[in-house]
């Protein structure tokens, strides 16, 4: 049985028509089993189970070797669980406070957004997906060394470079100031 599912996930690996949507047929019992065990609602461990079968398909051409297929899904459902509970229980909280004693989210300036958006653009395919998969969808440098094939020491450096390019074009931007305030209409006051 172990051999086939390997067979199977190094099928999908290279491509063929089908093996993916067979190997997330193959894969979701244990899934679910585990997101039931993880999760602390039945609605959450459901939510869990599609996020990691749905990056299984996406992401099956990243999986380095075939061994590590159960650990990533297991991961994924981890943090998805852990994700959603913190999620509810903030919100949960939010909802016993009075309207007048939730602080407002900050509304992030249209400029700033465009220029961070120009400058994550601009970054190098290498240091971009880094960034992106680090940043923008959370997952820790390990995942990301997983799903690029590198090594989490690598991820690390690109991220830091990407960081570091992205706060130098923010800088020269003209909008954005060091101290990380807008930059102010009259300094000579």
């Amino acid at each position: 049985m172990q051999d086939a599912r390997l067979q199977l996930v190094e099928a999908a690996r290279g491509g063929q028509p089908g093996a993916v949507l067979e190997l997330m047929r193959v894969c979701q019992p244990d899934v679910q089993r585990f997101a039931r065990r993880t999760c602390s609602t039945s609605e959450d461990a459901e939510d869990a189970v599609q996020e990691a079968l749905w990056r299984l398909y996406r992401h099956i051409g990243a999986l380095r070797t075939a061994a590590t297929l159960a650990t990533w899904l297991f991961r994924i459902v981890e943090r998805e669980c852990y994700r959603l509970f913190r999620g509810r229980t903030r919100a949960e909280a939010l909802d016993d406070l009075p309207e007048a004693a939730i602080p407002k989210a900050p509304v992030t300036p249209v400029d700033l957004r465009l220029d961070l958006a120009r400058a994550v653009e601009s970054l190098a395919p290498p240091y971009r997906e880094v960034l992106i998969l680090r940043d923008v969808h959370e997952l820790t440098a390990p995942e990301v060394a997983l799903q690029l094939g590198l090594s989490v020491e690598a991820v690390k450096s690109r991220l830091h470079r990407a960081r570091g390019l992205v706060r130098t074009q923010l800088l020269s931007s003209g909008y954005w100031l060091k101290d990380g305030s807008p930059e102010p209409a009259n300094r000579e006051q």
